[in-house]
């Protein structure tokens, strides 16, 4: 693959990568660390209390606690009380958040050719019982991401 890049802002301030104009940087400015990745992949087999998040990624309660408060004002999860007495709130999948699920999957499919070896997670279609062996594909050309030069073009 052969990245052409032309006039990219080499400094970027990456307490601001939100006001980025590359969509790849303002999308880690969401969910660019490994908590943030992990609860969207637990978000995605179901998980949606914070015990349970708590339980599966044994995370520091402080730290799942600016997690999900981050993914959930970004739009990714959305609160849900299921609970007056005591408060008790979930956190289930938004839209945005149910679109994520193919980005995890590219990162899996990466991780499978480049950190794989050993008993590692396999995924597998619910209705065919196939493996799921994901590719990313440019929708205008069909091509597969990484088999054609890329052109960057920046605002302005």
């Amino acid at each position: 693959m052969n990245l052409v890049v032309s006039h990219y802002q080499k400094d970027i301030d990456m307490k601001n990568l939100s006001n980025q104009p590359c969509l790849i940087a303002r999308s880690l400015a969401l969910v660019g660390d490994a908590w943030s990745m992990l609860i969207m992949r637990d978000a995605h087999a179901g998980l949606t209390r914070f015990d349970e998040f708590r339980k599966s990624l044994e995370i520091a309660p402080t730290m799942l606690t600016a997690r999900l408060s981050a993914l959930t004002e970004d739009g990714l999860l959305e609160k849900r009380r299921y609970s007056d007495r005591p408060p008790r709130d979930e956190y289930v999948l938004t839209e945005a958040g149910r679109d994520f699920l193919p980005v995890l999957f590219a990162i899996g499919a990466w991780g499978r050719k480049y950190r794989g070896g050993g008993d590692v997670t396999r995924f597998f279609d619910a209705q065919t019982g196939t493996e799921i062996d994901p590719v990313t594909i440019d929708r205008e050309t069909g091509a597969p991401v990484g088999t054609r030069a890329i052109r960057t073009v920046l605002p302005g």
